[in-house]
């Protein structure tokens, strides 16, 4: 583990009870460090989720008790109920009725797992705080830095782009090295009750898989029904709300009879429109961002890679900072579906680096 913390100090592990934050246990312990691990229910025991590879669920707790007790290591389970449900939950929601496209995960490391878990990691008086994430720490010449994973298919550098930089002194994460065999080959030589257990799945509160319950509960508003109209404004349909879409969908919305494929454009929360049309204008070349994190502050424009989809590769850009936490970016080349409510992620132009992100408002057609 790279790291500057003498022999003996105590870490708090974050065990969510899959197998890479078991192994992340595992390996500090064997490093010689005092660990804690710690546990976070998230969800009533009555309604954890039953989905196969959900994470934090009821058996996730005992598979991480079970784990920490292998490992001789103290073990406490923190009741985050009420601050999950309002950080990331309820923020799912509001993003989803504001007609965006939301990232609970990044909300959740940002809000939840790299604010409250961290303070609480500080009370308990240790060094550091380690999780199972697949990226890298560095340390730089100014400071600690953020890298991609050495395992570009694990990589999750992409939702950990509003990790602040004090936040990142203080964290470490053990697995940017590996890649998932070795992790897996690891926890099968300890023993480890979840050495085979499933990778887990991203928006771990829909067991089910319909987002759309969870919106509907929550802000039932959002459900309006309305127009569905293309470019011009002329109404080709008629939808349930537009919670039901994002933009870049193609299938489920209702329409035949066109001459070409049309896919979501915009969603127009205000009317309660969706907007269509034909795939050659969900390209955009041009990205506007609010709420940017820098990891490497800049006071000008700069060269970059960029990912605007968490599966996506990166892509050249020019990104320019701006006042009030934005920034521009210029694509080198267009990019579909580029839907507000995502992140753009800022890599630097050779290497792994993440110098930030920002959150997308909203994005300009190429030849606009």
């Amino acid at each position: 583990m790279e790291s500057r913390l003498k022999p003996g100090s105590r870490v708090v592990a974050a065990m969510s009870g899959g197998v890479d934050s078991s192994v992340t246990a595992a390996l500090l312990k064997k490093q010689g460090y005092e660990v804690i691990g710690i546990t976070l229910q998230l969800y009533p025991s009555s309604a954890a989720p039953a989905r196969k590879g959900a994470c934090c669920a009821g058996a996730d707790i005992a598979d991480a008790r079970r784990v920490a007790a292998s490992l001789g290591i103290a073990h406490y389970v923190l009741d985050y109920e009420a601050r999950f449900r309002e950080s990331v939950v309820k923020d799912f929601a509001d993003t989803y009725a504001r007609g965006q496209t939301p990232i609970p995960c990044v909300r959740c490391n940002e809000k939840v797992k790299f604010a409250d878990l961290l303070d609480t990691a500080r009370e308990l008086g240790a060094e550091a705080m380690a999780t199972g994430h697949y990226v890298r720490r560095v340390e730089g010449s100014h400071g600690a830095e953020l890298h991609a994973a050495a395992d570009a298919a694990r990589d999750q550098s992409y939702f950990l782009f509003a990790t602040t930089q004090g936040q990142l002194d203080y964290l470490r994460f053990p697995l940017g090295d590996m890649d998932k065999r070795d992790v897996r080959a690891i926890a099968a030589e300890l023993g480890l009750v979840n050495a085979a257990k499933p990778d887990s799945q991203d928006i771990c509160f829909v067991p089910d898989g319909r987002y759309t319950n969870i919106v509907d509960r929550i802000r039932p508003d959002a459900a309006r029904p309305g127009e569905i109209v293309d470019l011009n404004g002329t109404v080709l349909g008629r939808h349930d709300g537009i919670t039901h879409f994002t933009v870049g969908q193609r299938k489920g919305l209702g329409l035949s009879g066109n001459s070409e494929p049309l896919f979501v454009l915009k969603l127009d929360a205000v009317n309660a429109r969706v907007v269509v049309g034909p795939r050659s204008a969900l390209a955009s070349s041009t990205i506007e961002l609010h709420g940017v994190n820098w990891l490497a502050p800049q006071d000008a424009p700069f060269a970059a890679r960029v990912k605007v989809r968490s599966m996506r590769p990166p892509v050249a850009a020019t990104v320019t900072p701006l006042a009030d936490g934005a920034a521009r970016v210029e694509l080198a080349a267009p990019e579909e579906a580029i839907a507000p409510g995502q992140a753009c992620v800022f890599y630097g132009a050779e290497g792994s680096r993440v110098l930030g992100g920002g959150w997308i408002a909203r994005s300009r057609a190429a030849a606009a």
